[in-house]
């Protein structure tokens, strides 16, 4: 560093990076300078996506440069080369001498800064987001197998792989959903991943409402349809610790269906599959808003995963209750009524023989709208 050295940590930053602290510096070389930072747990946070988060804040309104430098404890160098950054990206930002900076309409820009910058639980979630994978959930639970922590979560633009409960595929264009995996290792929370699963259903049912004004249900245990389609599928793939019975560490899927492909969906899917939306294309910021809101909804009932605070709305939102169904397995189909839905998120049925029966986990449908899903 040149000039002048800090007296706070608080007072430190770099062109790239900032932290925000008060331990005082005296006496400190640069390495126990560093030290600190790493041991202290202080966080550096990248200018460029506080920048987005502050310019999304402020929505039409001009940021003049200089009250960014102060707010981000930088350079306006620095935040001239962070929208240089931005602008690369894809993101419109507008500089207006005597104004300003003004982020404009980019169109659906998929970035691991623009989610960064519309989630609200602070310190939780790391995001990264990667333009073609096989699958977020298969390259996240080899990163949980190395040891990331949770909060580490991985988006896509495009799946080639997406994965589906009972080995199907969740199709996954380029630009028309989002396909994003969030890390969790619940320890004592939870021994039954299917909490996760169904509160994590009730989670991107508000975030679609919230952000799109489209109303939702839920069939159990993972699908989210509108209509008498479907729009969304979960898939939560759990470690367990062998010892405890307690879920070690769990990778929970979420695939969304925002527009239509320009060609429609594949023939497999096409009576049964539908998007939140119908238009081809998508609009300014909805999937970072989106997969935030969703990130935001979890998050509040997975502190709390046990008091299971999402159970009545994920009965109120059910569209199988009381409704004749085929329950799916490797034996075959039964005829089934779907009674109700359990405190441990398990669907009681009755079959056509009278017998009765808690399903802890497989597949159903509904007899009079779908054949298969």
């Amino acid at each position: 560093m040149k000039g002048k050295r800090p007296t706070l940590l608080s007072q430190f930053s770099t062109p790239n990076l900032f932290v925000t602290c008060a331990l005082p510096l005296a006496h400190l070389d640069s390495l126990s300078y560093f030290l600190i930072l790493l041991t202290k747990g202080v966080k550096l946070l990248s200018i460029k996506s506080k920048l987005l988060k502050k310019l999304q804040e402020c929505e039409d309104d001009f940021v003049s440069g200089a009250a960014l430098a102060n707010e981000l404890l930088v350079s306006r160098a620095a935040i001239w080369k962070a929208v240089e950054s931005l602008r690369a990206e894809g993101y419109g930002i507008l500089a207006v001498t005597n104004k300003g900076y003004q982020l404009q309409c980019s169109g659906d820009i998929l970035s691991g800064d623009g989610i960064a910058g519309y989630i609200k639980t602070p310190d939780v979630f790391k995001v990264e987001v990667l333009k073609k994978v096989t699958s977020t959930n298969s390259l996240l639970r080899e990163m949980a197998a190395r040891g990331e922590s949770e909060g580490y979560v991985l988006a896509a633009e495009e799946q080639t792989e997406g994965k589906g409960r009972i080995g199907k595929k969740f199709h996954s264009p380029a630009r028309h959903g989002v396909y994003f995996s969030l890390l969790l290792r619940p320890g004592s929370k939870t021994k039954d991943a299917t909490l996760i699963t169904s509160a994590a259903a009730v989670a991107v049912a508000r975030a679609i409402e919230s952000v799109f004004g489209v109303n939702t249900g839920i069939k159990w245990v993972n699908d989210l349809f509108v209509g008498d389609k479907k729009v969304c599928g979960i898939l939560t793939e759990a470690s367990f610790d062998m010892e405890s019975g307690l879920v070690e560490s769990a990778v929970l899927g979420i695939g969304i269906n925002i527009t239509s492909p320009e060609t429609g969906f594949p023939d497999d899917i096409r009576d049964v599959a539908t998007a939140v939306t119908d238009r081809n294309t998508g609009m300014s910021h909805e999937r970072c808003k989106l997969i935030a809101a969703t990130l935001d909804n979890f998050w509040e009932f997975y502190q709390n995963l046990e008091k299971r605070a999402f159970l009545n709305e994920y009965r109120l939102r059910s569209i199988i209750l009381n409704k004749a169904i085929n329950v799916i397995s490797q034996d075959g189909q039964r005829h089934a009524v779907a009674l109700a839905i359990d405190d441990d998120c398990r669907l009681l049925v009755r079959y056509d023989t009278g017998e009765t029966a808690a399903l802890g986990s497989g597949e159903v449908s509904i007899r009079s709208i779908e054949s298969e899903t």
